[in-house]
């Protein structure tokens, strides 16, 4: 699994129901700070962008006559592959993404309050990170129950500093990491310049994931964004702080999940449109992903509506929260949490879903499963690095590869397309 994200903020704003919802994993969820304490990491499945490989692998067999279209009760809705993770339905299919839920975040984290640094280093190897804000603004920066916000000024107001407190926790933690090293990183600078500061920099943060690229980039924005008169061994704290933020922003790219988005006054979501934002009901996904699997309803995540079973007994109470929930959905367009994960995995994070087979005629692996495996991966990445990703020995011996919809041969450094299909010949 290549792909982990972190699901971060302050206590009692919903994260372990999200968490849940998003996974179907038990943990603990309540209301008071610290329910999580270690950090919880589940599989979460998201749906590809583009139908599943096997739609065309269906279209090609049908109109050369060697398959019949799928009977109208067919489970799977005509799909043919056989995931080896995930699931794939009516030729939707689903790729796993590690989720990461840590313990609640509270201001001085940086400074060892709450869990401290035991939180920050949960997300240390993070590719993105989900803060999950409480949108009706039911609590006080400590995560501490206030009631419902009187006004979309009040709960704009603690959105706002929710969102402003983990930025500043993230940069004094990793202006801290500079700092604490900064006197014996600056003699590197003075004997090599730009360089030799850029290469401190990720030296002190490669615990953190930090890449050379990132931290290049980070120190341009740095730059840009404030120049600093004095040179970088009279850089004082406040200082190494900016830089931290500047580090932050490309080492924790943040997208927000507006929760409990159907209680909060209207027009909280809409004073967020300048960032990444999605509003979300995670206590609701989770109800209706339970009574999916109860067999009470039929329910597919990022669905605006449901279907009760027909075998289903329903007393009147669970009548009424049903109809309630159907009117939210469709009020809402969904609970936002599929459009959520959708959002941070393909427009954040700029990733790509291609399938790795062993025939490029059948579309099958070595033990003829219909394309088992499909691959998260950087958008452009070229078919040398994916074998790479494959298993390294392919890496290490990659002669070729072949497009499986094109029956072309393609190079090491062939940059591959969302839904691509590919076979590599590899020395053994």
């Amino acid at each position: 699994m290549h792909v982990r994200i972190g699901l971060v903020g302050k206590p009692n704003v919903g994260k372990s129901t999200f968490f849940s919802a998003a996974t179907l994993a038990q943990v603990d969820i309540a209301n008071y700070p610290f329910c999580t304490i270690d950090p919880n990491v589940g599989v979460a499945f998201v749906e590809a962008r583009l139908p599943c490989a096997c739609l065309s692998l269906r279209e090609k067999l049908e109109g050369e006559g060697r398959l019949t279209p799928p009977a109208p009760d067919d489970p799977r809705k005509g799909s043919l592959c056989e995931p080896r993770t995930g699931t794939c339905i009516g030729h939707r299919r689903s790729v796993p993404v590690a989720l990461v839920d840590v313990a609640g975040l509270v201001p001085g984290a940086s400074e060892g309050r709450g869990r401290g640094n035991a939180f920050l280093a949960d997300l240390a190897h993070c590719d993105v990170l989900i803060q999950v804000v409480d949108a009706a603004g039911t609590t006080d920066e400590e995560g501490q129950y206030l009631g419902a916000a009187a006004t979309l000024e009040d709960a704009s107001q603690r959105v706002e500093a929710e969102i402003a407190f983990l930025e500043s926790e993230l940069d004094a933690w990793i202006g801290g990491l500079l700092n604490e090293g900064w006197n014996r990183g600056v003699r590197r600078v003075q004997a090599e310049g730009e360089k030799g500061l850029v290469s401190f920099i990720h030296e002190r943060l490669s615990g953190l994931g930090a890449t050379p690229p990132q931290v290049a980039q980070a120190m341009a924005h740095f730059r840009e964004h404030g120049p600093v008169e004095n040179q970088p061994w009279d850089w004082g704290p406040d200082v190494l702080q900016r830089l931290g933020q500047s580090l932050r922003l490309h080492l924790f790219p943040i997208v927000y999940a507006a929760n409990k988005a159907d209680i909060s006054p209207p027009g909280v979501v809409e004073r967020l449109a300048h960032r990444t934002v999605v509003a979300c009901m995670a206590d609701m996904e989770l109800a209706l992903r339970r009574a999916n699997d109860s067999g009470l309803i039929s329910y597919r995540p990022g669905d605006v509506s449901f279907e009760v079973t027909s075998q289903a007994s329903i007393n009147d109470a669970q009548q009424k929260a049903l109809q309630h929930m159907q009117t939210k959905l469709a009020s809402m367009n969904g609970t936002g949490l599929a459009r959520l994960l959708d959002t941070v995995l393909f427009d954040r994070l700029n990733r790509i879903v291609v399938y790795p087979v062993s025939d490029e005629t059948h579309w099958v692996d070595g033990e003829g499963r219909v394309l088992p495996d499909a691959f998260v991966v950087p958008q452009s990445i070229h078919a040398k690095a994916l074998a790479s990703l494959v298993h390294t020995d392919l890496g290490a011996g990659f002669i070729r590869g072949v497009d499986g919809r094109t029956r072309r041969v393609v190079g090491a450094e062939h940059e591959l397309g969302d839904g691509d299909v590919l076979k590599i010949h590899a020395k053994t």
